[in-house]
């Protein structure tokens, strides 16, 4: 479910703002950086609107793009920026921000208990932002480079994940669902376009136990990664 992502955050906001952010940019007004934040981790997994953040929060966009800086510069969020080569030329510009705590995301959507976020209007971008951020960390406690993008095209197709591992692209899916289609791998083949080769791709999902779509594509428990 995905509400076992939900790690133990209470107070983390205020400390964070009192001990750290104070240090790095001149606030006038912690309660309106914390409504920032807040409306930050709404868009967790999203691709980033910078003015749409501004404005929830009515703060100018220039200040809006250094207050994100400092959440970046301070490891509480980071980007995916979008995958493309020279024969891939209709793919997107945008990054996706995602936090790398999803407990704190869930406290600060106030997603108080597992069972609410379960049924929450946001809990596949949460379930994102856990998928996302736990490869990202794996990679950076062994000290080892995480080459990891998202796709997507000006005709809207979408991969959540595209991973370069030993020379090959690794599309990968984050679903909340239990039994996923091969419907769901489809977008995969447009990496084909490109001059990097294709590799084996995975569907990330709630799934229990290991298993494959086809020869091609596994289907992998969140659990596991």
């Amino acid at each position: 479910m995905v509400g076992v992502f939900i790690s133990q955050v209470t107070s983390i906001p205020h400390f964070y703002i009192d001990r750290d952010v104070s240090e790095l940019v001149a606030l006038t007004d912690k309660l309106l950086f914390q409504d920032f934040i807040r409306a930050a981790a709404c868009r967790a997994g999203q691709m980033l609107n910078i003015h749409d953040i501004a404005q929830d929060v009515g703060v100018s966009d220039d200040t809006a793009k250094r207050w994100l800086q400092v959440l970046e510069k301070s490891d509480i969020i980071f980007y995916l920026r979008p995958y493309s080569n020279n024969l891939l030329k209709r793919t997107v510009k945008t990054p996706k921000m995602y936090f790398f705590d999803t407990g704190l995301v869930a406290y600060l959507t106030r997603y108080s208990s597992p069972d609410i976020l379960q049924n929450g209007a946001i809990n596949g971008a949460i379930l994102e932002n856990y998928a996302v951020s736990e490869i990202l960390k794996s990679f950076q406690n062994n000290a080892q480079e995480c080459l990891l993008w998202y796709y997507r095209d000006k005709s809207s197709n979408e991969i959540d994940m595209v991973m370069e591992s030993d020379g090959q692209l690794h599309p990968l899916e984050i679903k909340r669902s239990v039994n996923p289609g091969s419907d769901l791998v489809r977008a995969f083949s447009i990496l084909d376009k490109g001059t990097v080769p294709r590799g084996t791709g995975a569907v990330l999902c709630m799934r229990q136990e290991l298993s494959a779509i086809d020869s091609q594509n596994y289907i992998v428990p969140i659990w596991m990664i």
